[in-house]
């Protein structure tokens, strides 16, 4: 579970993330669920992160050319 497509698009990446806090928050899991589904979850919002932080890139670019 802990690998992540790097070309993961934004929107599922988020979608995923969601999922994981709503099970993180509603079910009674296991230490080790719990742990593997954080870790997951901090990948994801590092990923998001990311994507977040190029297109904000390409848009300062965009912009101070035009």
């Amino acid at each position: 579970m802990s690998n992540l497509k790097k070309d993961m698009a934004f929107e599922e990446a988020f979608a995923d993330l969601n999922d994981i806090l709503k099970k993180l928050e509603g079910s009674e899991l296991t230490l080790a669920e719990s742990l593997e589904l954080y870790e997951r979850g901090m990948m994801l919002t590092q990923h998001c992160n990311t994507l977040l932080e190029t297109a904000e890139l390409r848009l300062k670019t965009l912009a101070s050319a035009g």
